[in-house]
């Protein structure tokens, strides 16, 4: 919170940039979802998810920089570091997200997410993994991008925690092409693992009060085509994590 109160005016803009940006994106959910002219329903809130990310990521004031193939389909499994990650994500394609159950409650976005058609996974709850897996099976059948995180949780950065593999069996049943990303957040006017990234028992309204507060978020993102791999989802877990491990060494060589 100390960058809201040492900026109080950029705040105060970027809030109200905020909230006509939300205004705007859910009116354009009727004509461009509930009215669509044609295509499946993953795909016109894909589309509508990227445009509304498109927008909404300019008010941070982003520098992105992206190498390598930015997917269009099957399944890309990324880092997650920060709410920040589904909307860069998001805004580069369109794309259906799987996020943990604790998003759907959110202020605001966990409404966006819900129209956004997210998949919401509790790993508490094993039941649940049955009809999500389904779910996930659908849209990738309907050839929509579905972007998951399977760490299961978001860190600072500094490592990438282990893949879990519950959600990935339908990657190992289908011919849909597979795709990894690794992103990383950089700030000139703070520590991103404490200011960009959102982990541990952070609070998201004072949280993203005082990402607004930053000048400029400095992110690079890069992707990689994966070759399909073992038909087992714990080894595919394993190989994808290599995968991603692999892209963060090549932005950051000094991290582990």
């Amino acid at each position: 919170m100390k960058g809201a109160f040492k900026h109080p005016l950029r705040v105060g803009a970027r809030l109200i940039w905020l909230t006509g940006e939300l205004m705007w994106s859910a009116a354009r959910f009727i004509p461009c979802v509930l009215f669509r002219s044609g295509g499946s329903l993953f795909e016109a809130r894909a589309r509508w998810l990227q445009a509304a990310c498109r927008r909404v990521l300019q008010i941070f004031n982003p520098h992105i920089q992206a190498k390598g193939p930015i997917p269009s389909l099957g399944l890309l499994v990324s880092n997650h570091l920060s709410y920040l990650d589904i909307l860069l994500l998001g805004s580069l394609t369109p794309s259906v997200f799987v996020a943990k159950r604790e998003v759907a409650n959110w202020p605001v976005f966990g409404w966006f997410a819900r129209l956004a058609g997210t998949m919401f996974a509790d790993r508490e709850r094993r039941a649940q993994v049955g009809p999500l897996t389904r779910q996930l099976r659908t849209a990738l059948d309907q050839e929509v991008l579905v972007v998951l995180f399977p760490e299961g949780t978001s860190s600072d950065g500094r490592s990438i925690l282990p893949f879990k593999s519950a959600l990935l069996e339908p990657a190992t049943m289908s011919p849909h092409p597979l795709s990894a990303s690794s992103i990383t957040y950089e700030l000139a006017d703070g520590d991103a693992a404490e200011e960009v990234c959102y982990w541990k028992d952070m609070s998201f309204i004072p949280h993203l009060l005082n990402l607004l507060s930053k000048g400029r978020v400095h992110i690079s993102v890069d992707f990689c085509r994966v070759c399909r791999g073992p038909a087992n989802r714990k080894e595919l877990a394993t190989q994808l994590r290599a995968e991603v491990f692999k892209l963060r060494r090549q932005q950051s060589p000094s991290l582990a």
